[in-house]
């Protein structure tokens, strides 16, 4: 176990990625505890999966599955599986013949056993960054009446179709448990809304994820099918004929986002406050047709995600990895570079961790605007457990990290454009900083008050 290694322990190796490259495939799931069981059929059936082609060849794969003493002990239940003990995954990707190399598209024949699994049914579309071909992923919810819940990395957050709320909707428990679908197919990488994951997870529906240049996404190991994502969407369009009698889904997600939505919007006006959902709300709407928004991890992720409007004429970019909160002006000011009119909305934690990139930054001849949330400190700890568990003044040492630097005059070093948040002006031309100053304890109370108001509006 993790706790015995590297301290001299007797009878101990290091065992990680033994093996190197050698292997098609490596994981480690840690030492096993009933809060995990219910990854473990996912966990072996990724593994067998892996073992005969999927993530590159047929070959060895390598799991170091580490246990704590004693090493004994009766057996218990394994965790329930599939009805009539099907496969935990059924693995599409390309091996229909396993001596056959991984196709890069779905064939016709994962088309058709997706086909099969969808037609008639209720369902959602989920699209996150990563998804190859969005307008066919947009004419596949059309045509089989299921809403559309993505990000706008995506591609897919399009006006009238897309749903722009269903965070704050899966959040309506009456909403959520009536809106339980038969299926939820899944493109690209997992959306930021915890929501939206542990609705899946608790779903009954079956999970179909489709995977392309994103790897295997399934973080609530329910996949029950994974194929191949390019092509997918658009084989699916061509199998539905013009008298297929599309779901109702889609229309009734349709009405309640168009009610969510109003709600949000004259509840901010009534505000006349900075608020952070209207910073994300207002940046999103007011960037110009062609441009590019980056959106830092943490709360502006989440808050372009949940509060900002659906937009298909412009790029949005994050760098989402490990979810870090480095190297963001650089990334904003290389996107200004290739001539796209750029916005970056960034945290005040963040900004300072790469307020080095701002060096020369007022002497390059690019479009860029950056938008700072400074609520002195890291606001999404405010939203979790820690800051009701740990007491204020710790709290703040270890999570809220106040820093108390005076930002305006960090830019006014480097001889950048600052000014005040303007309220419902449009940003415009750079370099320039735009800094939005919000408390971190009013923002958890004004996104819960934003939930109430879309709860009452259903």
């Amino acid at each position: 176990p993790p706790e015995l290694w590297q301290v001299g322990a007797p009878q101990t190796v290091d065992q990680t990625r033994l093996f190197g490259s050698s292997v098609r495939f490596y994981a480690e799931p840690g030492v096993p505890t009933e809060e995990m069981a219910g990854s473990w059929r996912s966990f072996g059936s990724r593994l067998l999966a892996e073992a005969v082609g999927g993530s590159n060849r047929p070959g060895p794969v390598h799991t170091n599955l580490s246990f704590r003493d004693p090493l004994v002990g009766e057996p218990g239940p394994l965790p329930v599986g599939r009805p009539s003990d099907a496969p935990w995954h059924d693995d599409f990707r390309g091996h229909d013949d396993l001596r056959a190399a991984p196709l890069k598209f779905a064939t016709d024949g994962q088309v058709t056993k997706v086909w099969n699994r969808v037609r008639g049914l209720s369902g959602v579309i989920v699209a996150g960054w990563g998804t190859s071909d969005p307008a066919s992923v947009l004419a596949l919810g059309r045509r089989l009446g299921w809403p559309v819940l993505a990000d706008h990395r995506s591609g897919c957050r399009a006006e009238g179709q897309a749903i722009a709320h269903f965070d704050q909707l899966l959040r309506s428990n009456s909403f959520a448990t009536t809106a339980r679908p038969d299926v939820v197919l899944r493109f690209g990488q997992p959306l930021a809304s915890k929501v939206l994951s542990q609705w899946i997870g608790a779903t009954d529906a079956e999970v179909i994820a489709a995977i392309g240049r994103t790897g295997w996404t399934d973080p609530e190991r329910v996949a029950s099918i994974v194929v191949d994502e390019p092509g997918l969407a658009r084989g699916l369009v061509a199998k539905i004929d013009g008298d297929y009698r599309p779901s109702a889904d889609g229309e009734r997600w349709a009405k309640a986002d168009a009610q969510a939505g109003s709600a949000i919007d004259e509840a901010l006006a009534a505000a006349k406050q900075v608020t952070e959902p209207l910073v994300a709300r207002t940046v999103v709407r007011t960037l110009p047709a062609g441009g590019s928004l980056l959106v830092a991890s943490s709360m502006p992720v989440r808050d372009v995600e949940w509060f900002g409007g659906n937009r298909r004429d412009i790029r949005v970019y994050a760098n989402r990895g490990a979810n870090g909160i480095d190297g963001l002006i650089a990334t904003a000011t290389g996107i200004a570079l290739t001539g796209s009119p750029t916005t970056l909305l960034i945290g005040d934690v963040a900004f300072l961790h790469d307020s080095t990139a701002l060096i020369g930054l007022s002497q390059r001849a690019v479009d860029l605007t950056i938008v700072v949330v400074d609520n002195d400190g890291g606001g999404i700890f405010s939203f979790l457990p820690q800051a009701e568990l740990v007491e204020a003044k710790r709290f703040e040492q270890l999570f809220g990290t106040p820093h108390g630097t005076d930002l305006a005059s960090l830019c006014q070093a480097h001889g950048i454009s600052c000014e005040a948040w303007p309220g419902d002006q449009p940003v415009g031309r750079g370099p320039r900083v735009i800094i939005a100053e919000t408390d971190r304890a009013e923002n958890v109370q004004v996104h819960e008050w934003l939930n109430d108001v879309v709860a009452r509006a259903l």
